[in-house]
């Protein structure tokens, strides 16, 4: 009798990041509870399995951000994920810093 051995690797959640998927899971489950559906429902239309939609409002790690987004689609609420990383005010500074930097040595 062979065992069955998967290698399914998991990212390495910190604390804060935890933290972040905590509250996306609780925003979620409020969402749904708001349209009164319930999870079997939502279940159902995704096409995920019960507890997958479960472990989304738990802010499960595991599941991948494909189940996330089409139990957005199923709220109304698919297109949330445009605005992720759409204001990158880090990436604009470090950006900004580039071109004075540059526009300095080029000056000299």
């Amino acid at each position: 009798m062979q065992s069955k051995v998967t290698n399914k690797r998991s990212a390495v959640i910190f604390p804060k990041n935890r933290k972040i998927l905590l509250a996306l899971g609780e925003n979620i489950k409020l969402a749904r509870k708001r349209r009164k559906l319930t999870q079997m429902l939502v279940s159902e239309r995704t096409g995920l399995s019960r507890l997958t939609v479960r472990n989304i409002e738990k802010g499960d790690s595991g599941v991948s951000i494909g189940h996330y987004l089409v139990v957005l689609s199923v709220l109304g609420l698919a297109n949330d994920l445009l605005h992720v990383a759409k204001d990158d005010e880090l990436g604009r500074k470090l950006q900004d810093i580039n071109l004075l930097t540059s526009k300095v040595s080029k000056s000299r």
